[in-house]
Formats: C-alpha cells, structure tokens, sequence
C-alpha cells in the first residue's frame, strides 16, 4: 500500500508524495575514498569491507543497497550478492548484472537462486555492457540488452522460452528453481542515449537516472513515460546520487571541499577515463554539468558537481543541512522520482550521517511494498 504525505508544492499548497524506496550503495568496484582520488588501503573492496557497509545500512534502516558491477575493478557481485544474502534479514539487495558478460539463462538461475537465499527480496540492475575484450557499437548492444531482460523475464516468469533473437537462439525450459514470488524481480536499467531510452522503454522496470539540473530531470522523465506509453507500458523512476549532509550547510559544503582536497586535475582524469563507461552519453553529460558550474561546482541550489572530478559515472552530490537535503530529494520526488540510490564518502560514514539526519524523516518503504 502506498503512503502519502502533504509536501509543500511551490504555490504553498500541500500536494501529496507517494511514498519512496531509499537505497545505499556498497563498493564493490574499489570506490571507497575519505579523499577522492587517493586510493586507501583500509577502503578497497574486499569481502569484509563491503559486507560492513551492506550490514551497517541494512541497521541504518535503508530499504534497498546497490551491489555494482565493473569487469576491471573490485571483486564479483553475484558471488558477493549470494554470500551476503546469508547474513541479511530485512533489506533487499540490488544486484548489478553486466549482460555481455553473461548467458542468460545461467544468469536466470543465478538470480532466482539468490532471491531464494535472501526469501524473495532482489532486484536486479541490468548493466547493458560489452563482453571484456570486445566492443560492441551502442545500437546492437542495447539491442542485445533488450533480448537478454526479455529472456530473462520469461525464464523467471516460469514460461518456456522460443527465443531466435538476433544474438541468442535459445528453446529452453524455465530453471526448476523460481524466485520466491514465482516472477520475474524489477529490473533496474539506466542510460541516457537514444538507444538506452529505447531499451528502458521496451524492457525495463525502473529508469534510473544520474544527477541532472531540475528541468533536465523532468524532461527526461517525461520523455520515458511517452516512449514507454507507445509501448503499452509505465516505467517507475529512481535518481542515483552521492549527499554530503552534516548538521549546518556550512559543514557540509566544507565536507565537500575536504573530499577534493588531495585531488589534482591530472588524477582526476585518469580515474575517469580508465572507466568502462567512460564515453557514454550519460557520462558526457556529468561533464557537461561540471562545465556549465560556477566557480565552485554547485549547477543549481545544493547540486555539486565536484564529485566527478575524480569518478566517471554518478558525478555530483547533493550538498546542505538535513532540511536542505530533504527538500531536494522532495523536489525529486514531487517530479516522480520513487527511488533513490544514494552514496557517500567514506561510505559507512556518510550511511550513518544520512541515516540520523533525513532517512527519519521520510516516508520510504520497498517499491514492490
């Protein structure tokens, strides 16, 4: 059942904002730092490191945490995904998948398996990647992303599956092991380019954004809809983005300086294009913003950009006071925004610091609740 409660709208009406799912985010791809850019021992993604962030949140209160994916860094998530899904009790987990790495009907039961571990709490993010060591042009390879979520949909529906697709030709039989609830889980799917909107459109249930100006959201969201309408389908929206949150707007902007603070442009750039996703249209945009900044970083009220100057991907934050914060995932929110997948540096840290100070004050809750 959704909850709604009054939020002010800009006329000073109270308009009334469904409840969110709220997620955090573990390190799976060696991106824990206390100084960005200045790798540290103690932060390396490790099995001991990430399943202390995935525990402390799930203590936290935090609905959802995402386990990420990169071929190149850090350690293996659906490995990961099964081992700490022994040791959690309430929270789901967002398991990563980078499809060109995988045979989708393997994956299939790699996936029901572990939400039969966790008692039917995943969701999966589906990574439309190249297979390592190869490079696949954008327009097949969303294309052979939209294969694998139709394959993998129907396989996890419990359907035999007739597939003579362009990339796979599968006759099979759904795995004996289903998913607690006997379907498919939400999939996840993120990306900005034509080709990755047609994608979401046609397979995806959650569109997943990266930090963008106001207008720029809500454009985006209203062109998902339309594309997805076309379809015959509604897609439900989240915002991926780190915070920097501490008790006056003035500590937490120095926070923010302080991550940066022992990076040099030449690092900076470096972490970037070492990156698989490192020419993508989404990221081309986090550097459109970081350009477009003032002299400080900040693209519009409490957006601060400084974040991708030492990541590719997700690269700005949203910087103030627990009030200010709050109001701006509200803002998000109110344009449609039903799930955030948050992070922070260091990660347990900054966990803990939003935790105390905004998750109590918003309604949040599973979106399959």
């Amino acid at each position: 059942m959704t909850t709604l409660h009054p939020q002010p709208s800009a006329s000073g009406k109270q308009e009334q904002l469904p409840r969110c799912e709220v997620s955090w985010f573990s390190a799976l791809c060696d991106d824990d730092y206390e100084f960005l850019g200045q790798p540290d021992p103690r932060l390396l993604s490790s099995w001991e490191h990430c399943r202390d962030i995935v525990l402390a949140a799930e203590s936290a209160g935090f609905d959802n945490i995402l386990l990420p994916s990169g071929y190149a860094l850090g350690i293996d998530t659906t490995a990961f995904a099964a081992a700490i899904a022994t040791l959690v009790r309430r929270i789901r987990l967002l398991m990563a998948v980078r499809v060109g790495e995988s045979w989708p009907p393997q994956l299939a039961r790699q996936i029901a398996t572990i939400d039969r571990i966790l008692g039917g709490r995943l969701a999966v993010n589906i990574i439309s990647s190249d297979l390592p060591g190869e490079t696949l042009a954008s327009a097949p390879r969303y294309r052979r992303t939209i294969e694998a979520m139709h394959i993998l949909k129907t396989l996890l529906n419990g359907e035999a599956l007739d597939h003579q697709g362009e990339f796979w030709q599968l006759k099979v039989e759904p795995p004996r092991v289903t998913t607690v609830s006997g379907r498919a889980p939400q999939l996840y799917f993120g990306g900005l380019s034509e080709d990755a909107r047609e994608a979401a459109a046609e397979g995806a249930d959650v569109y997943l954004m990266w930090p963008d100006r106001m207008d720029a959201v809500a454009a985006t969201l209203d062109d998902l809809r339309a594309r997805a309408a076309r379809r015959g389908r509604t897609l439900r929206f989240g915002y991926r983005v780190h915070v920097v949150v501490r008790e006056t707007e003035a500590e937490a902007r120095t926070a923010a300086d302080r991550l940066l603070s022992h990076l040099d442009a030449a690092q900076g750039e470096a972490i970037r294009a070492r990156s698989l996703d490192a020419r993508s249209a989404g990221v081309r945009r986090q550097a459109e913003l970081r350009e477009a900044s003032a002299g400080d970083g900040y693209v519009e009220d409490h957006l601060w950009t400084g974040i991708g100057r030492a990541r590719s991907g997700c690269g700005a934050a949203i910087v103030g006071d627990p009030d200010q914060v709050l109001a701006k995932l509200n803002a998000y929110r109110a344009l449609g925004i039903e799930a955030f997948i948050l992070s922070g540096y260091p990660h347990a840290a900054e966990a803990d610091l939003f935790a105390r100070h905004v998750l109590p004050k918003l309604e949040h809750g599973s979106l399959t609740d």
